[in-house]
């Protein structure tokens, strides 16, 4: 192929699909007042240009969304139904976590209660609480058991 005839080919190919899309749509009516559509001009009756657009219809043109539309739609679906996943397992957790923190505190208070002496480890080296630490650990765990036990504490 020579380079000329590269190029004549190049130019129908961008030519020819562009005339074809801008062809002439031609709307007519016969004598029985049946309508017809068609690419070529009648001969010998009166008819109409109509002017065709090709492409996609917008969401106002006839009320629906297009496929971008629905494709948004869904996507902004599935964000906020992992955004209520994501939501739904904190809060799991947030309720498993005050639920160990109600059990603990209830534990300690329970063992506070029922020990008049109660030893702990300090340094590596055991010794018993004064009688003023036990009471700051009671108001301390009591705190915790109303803030993670609810209504139903003590």
């Amino acid at each position: 192929m020579t380079k000329h005839s590269l190029i004549l080919m190049t130019m129908l190919l961008i030519i020819v699909p562009a005339m074809a899309m801008s062809a002439s749509v031609y709307k007519w009516t016969d004598e029985n007042g049946v309508t017809h559509f068609g690419d070529r001009q009648p001969v010998g009756t009166s008819s109409e240009t109509l002017n065709v657009r090709s492409g996609t219809a917008s969401a106002n043109s006839n009320g629906r969304p297009g496929p971008q539309q629905r494709l948004d739609a869904i996507r902004e679906q599935q964000q906020q139904e992992a955004d209520r996943q994501t939501e739904s397992a904190m809060e799991e957790a947030r309720r498993k976590q005050r639920e160990a923190n109600c059990a603990t505190a209830r534990t300690n208070l329970e063992i506070i209660r029922t020990n008049s002496r109660i030893r702990v480890q300090e340094n590596g080296e055991p010794r018993y609480l004064t009688p003023e630490e036990i009471d700051e650990q009671k108001t301390k765990y009591e705190e915790i058991a109303a803030e993670n036990c609810g209504s139903e504490d003590q």
